[in-house]
């Protein structure tokens, strides 16, 4: 069976990375199944927090080590994936990229200027102001095989993506 492939977006909280995984899916000629940490968190697959005791730093962890973790396990099933996320500590883009070295692997900087990330928080009602601010130490934890901004009208950029990912070098298989 032959791996899936996997193309990361990583960025800060609203920088538009779920509008690009949905523009991605639409022009890309293969099947890709878009996979996001909040999509768990959603379906209510976190532990809920009840109060900040001193367990949930670990609880965290513990989600984040089986998000990543499963991120490979789909791709080794055959799975194309757009996996969103938000790469808070260097240890967890040293997870990643061992989890998936022997995978065909691309990754997106997905960046915004900070006015517009935080319209953007105002704007959606959902987000703990300077969430975003906090997160652009994301960009300090990767190395990217593209960088975009999100500015660009999104076809534009998902098509960047598009033609990037097609003249990449496949890696890890």
């Amino acid at each position: 069976m032959q791996h899936g492939r996997i193309i990361f977006l990583n960025g800060t909280s609203s920088a538009g990375k779920s509008t690009l995984a949905k523009a991605l899916r639409e022009i890309l000629p293969e099947p890709f199944c878009y996979y996001a940490s909040d999509q768990l968190a959603d379906a209510g697959f976190r532990v809920l927090k009840r109060g900040m005791h001193q367990g949930m730093r670990g609880e965290r962890n513990r989600f984040f080590d089986g998000f990543h973790r499963s991120i490979a396990a789909f791709a080794e099933a055959g799975n194309d994936l757009i996996v969103e996320h938000i790469v808070e500590e260097q240890s967890w883009a040293d997870d990643l990229r061992n989890r998936t070295a022997h995978l065909d692997s691309f990754w997106v900087g997905v960046h915004a200027p900070i006015a517009d990330l935080e319209r953007r928080e105002h704007e959606r009602g959902d987000r703990t102001i300077g969430e975003a601010r906090f997160h652009l130490k994301t960009h300090d934890y990767c190395t990217y095989d593209l960088e975009v901004d999100t500015r660009d009208p999104t076809a534009e950029v998902a098509g960047r993506i598009v033609d990037a990912w097609r003249q990449r070098q496949p890696r890890g298989q």
